[in-house]
């Protein structure tokens, strides 16, 4: 079994673009049914509020110290990434929150073995539909589409369960010196970062496959 991890934020752009290239490259990788992917948390601003205190132009001005001119077309450079991919965002309808909930969901998610198709779901929700993650009902309706109970989604997204999981995913990306996402580490050997292309992410499976393959013959 070749196993990836994977570190990522629902708020972050890149990790929603490199998800869309990493599953394309899965999808026609020889061995996929050999592949374990486990997907981990990370927050880009854990000191986020759960309020949208503002849009995100202004939030990537004041961060970069750049005009919201400037910040408009940073964005319209990443939603022209994320159209070579098949998606197309919304940055006019963003609102910038905290994603500690969204991780407790998440993890939760993950006990039913639908993290991945969770994390889909709160990407769209994020930057198609403007919705606030950080809203209890908000991520419940988001991720109750899935045929997960919605009353126990609520109850995770407005309370502290699965929180100590989040801080263990975060304490190991800082153990590995994660400082951004996403961040893909294969088979706990070499890493990627950043929104790599599907090819890329193709030649990364035939290597760690390789790699896999000749660890068996040696032993």
């Amino acid at each position: 079994m070749l196993q990836i991890d994977i570190w990522s934020d629902v708020a972050c752009p890149f990790c929603y673009i490199g998800k869309r290239s990493f599953e394309g490259a899965l999808a026609t990788f020889e061995h996929a049914d050999e592949v374990e992917v486990r997907w981990h948390s990370f927050e880009l601003d854990p000191h986020a509020p759960t309020v949208p205190a503002s849009g995100i132009y202004e939030l990537l001005a004041a961060k970069y110290g750049v005009t919201r001119e400037q910040a408009v077309a940073m964005n319209e450079r990443v939603a022209g990434m994320a159209a070579a991919v098949g998606l197309t965002l919304d940055f006019d309808a963003i609102k910038p929150t905290s994603t500690f909930a969204a991780h407790r969901v998440l993890q939760y998610a993950a006990t039913e073995d639908l993290q991945a198709a969770a994390a889909e779901e709160l990407f769209a929700a994020y930057f198609t539909r403007g919705a606030n993650l950080a809203d209890p009902d908000e991520l419940a309706d988001t991720v109750a589409v899935l045929g997960l109970d919605r009353g126990r989604l609520r109850a995770v997204a407005a309370g502290d369960e699965f929180a100590a999981q989040v801080r263990a995913d975060e304490a190991r990306a800082a153990e590995l010196g994660v400082t951004g996402v996403p961040y893909f580490l294969v088979q706990s050997r070499y890493a990627l970062s950043g929104a790599q292309p599907p090819e890329t992410f193709a030649a990364a499976l035939d290597r760690a496959w390789n790699l896999v393959t000749a660890d068996v013959a040696a032993s």
